[in-house]
């Protein structure tokens, strides 16, 4: 059996472990290639990769309702099918793309869109051999 001790250190390595593999995502989600971009508006220089929220979708799979949801913005399946990053789909539901500032104002009022949040890459200032 666990000491509350014990528990309290796996439990804060366990969450350690997914705001590392978080930030790992987003990175992963900046580095993309900018021929992504071309599709998505006039100025690419104005856009930028964004985190959009949403809620779970209940009859339909992730991937599809992230497609959907930004098809509507970007007028096509085609243009939404490459402008996306990333889809999550385990801890949170939502998914990673460039969009320029009026994308991100159009998307953030479709249904089922909880938040819009710019994507931005976080420095750890220890590694996990130093926690004490």
């Amino acid at each position: 059996m666990q000491t509350p001790v014990a528990c309290f250190y796996i439990k804060s390595l366990l969450i350690l472990c997914l705001i590392v593999n978080l930030s790992c995502l987003i990175e992963m989600a900046e580095s993309v290639d900018s021929s992504k971009s071309s599709s998505l508006s006039s100025s690419p220089s104005a856009a930028a990769v964004h985190i959009v929220y949403t809620e779970k979708p209940q009859d339909e799979q992730p991937e599809a309702y992230h497609i959907r949801t930004l098809a509507s913005v970007l007028g096509s399946e085609g243009a939404a099918k490459e402008a996306l990053i990333y889809s999550y789909k385990t801890a949170a539901s939502g998914f990673s793309a460039k969009l320029t500032p009026e994308q991100v104002a159009e998307i953030s009022k479709q249904p089922g869109v909880l938040q819009v949040v710019p994507s931005r890459t976080l420095q750890l200032h220890s590694t996990p051999g130093q926690l004490h």
